[in-house]
């Protein structure tokens, strides 16, 4: 079992549920695979850096799990189906990763934040 994130842009005409149901998907995509949700993080709303298919928003959602190396395959062909989707990244972490972001998730300094001043 691996550790991954996958960060999702959906298109910003969907839907409150539409945003949901889409999150609801993959999570459930996840699960069926053997694999275990971490963490889930919509952040929903949020501008672009650039303009993806005449599109300058984007709903964004980031999920960190646990799942087989053979999955992300399976997870790469669905998102590219989906016409909702207009950018994802899937990223495989380290152990150092998962520690920095079990850390950033409960609070504890992880020594990258901003001073104060």
């Amino acid at each position: 079992m691996n550790n991954y994130e996958l960060m999702v842009i959906f298109t910003p005409v969907l839907s409150e549920e539409d945003y949901k149901a889409a999150q609801k998907k993959y999570a459930a995509l996840v699960k069926e695979n053997g694999g275990v949700i971490v963490h889930d993080n919509p952040w929903g709303l949020k501008s672009l850096a650039y303009p993806i298919q005449k599109k300058t928003t984007g709903l964004y959602w980031v999920l960190e799990f646990t799942a087989p190396s053979d999955f992300t395959e399976k997870l790469n062909i669905q998102i590219r189906r989906d016409e909702s989707v207009l950018r994802f990244m899937a990223t495989r972490l380290d152990k150092y990763a998962v520690e920095y972001n079990a850390r950033k998730r409960s609070g504890v300094p992880t020594g990258t934040e901003k001073a104060a001043g």
